[in-house]
């Protein structure tokens, strides 16, 4: 068991006792923590906390089906990587789920190894998505510290704009602006201009920035 595995929970909907039941059981033996729901309203009434992992998830549930959980989840903060594992799936359901960002779409019965692998790549997406996340926290922190000031001059130098350019807009000296952007890059761990432009690019993504 590797400390991802341990770490993770693997999420199983399913309407069949005796499905969740198998699952649950391959899914504990490759060392994988496993939470077992008969239907998506009981999967979304579940406190879930915020640990690492992801779905295994059947189609065909009573009242919300599979897809509609999909679509209920995408764009949710924390959407856990899904896995569709459905004994009757059909080709255009597959390509609709997978184009919503579905990692797998399995039909039952299904080899061990293949969902093992197809949860260990939900698993992997997921890792993936948290580490960008956390990234993406560490340089907004960056960018909040910097002062209103500072921010000018920031926008300023991503902007292209050369230091006299910058004091002339602000209304200071080309000595104060050289002075806060100093700041700028200190506080931001930028260790060029070119640094800071990539770095102003993936704060533009970050909602709620300012």
């Amino acid at each position: 068991m590797n400390l991802s595995q341990n770490a993770a929970v693997v999420h199983v909907v399913d309407d069949d006792a005796s499905m969740r039941n198998s699952l649950a059981r391959l899914l504990h033996a490759a060392g994988f923590e496993t939470r077992t729901y008969p239907s998506a309203a009981e999967f979304l009434a579940a406190d879930r906390g915020d640990a690492p992992g992801c779905m295994v998830l059947d189609l065909g549930l009573p009242g919300m089906s599979g897809v509609e959980l999909q679509d209920a989840m995408t764009g949710a903060k924390g959407a856990l990587p899904i896995v569709f594992l459905t004994g009757r799936g059909d080709i255009e359901t597959g390509v609709r789920a997978m184009k919503a960002g579905a990692v797998d779409f399995l039909t039952k019965p299904v080899k061990p190894e293949v969902l093992l692998h197809a949860v260990g790549a939900a698993l992997s997406r997921d890792a993936e998505r948290r580490r960008r996340g956390d990234q993406a926290a560490l340089l907004l922190a960056r960018f909040h510290k910097l002062t209103s000031r500072e921010r000018e001059v920031y926008e300023g130098v991503v902007g292209g704009k050369l230091n006299k350019q910058i004091a002339d807009q602000l209304g200071t000296s080309i000595r104060t602006v050289k002075a806060h952007r100093a700041q700028v890059m200190q506080k931001m761990e930028a260790r060029s201009v070119a640094d800071l432009v990539r770095l102003a690019d993936r704060l533009s993504g970050v909602a709620g920035r300012a």
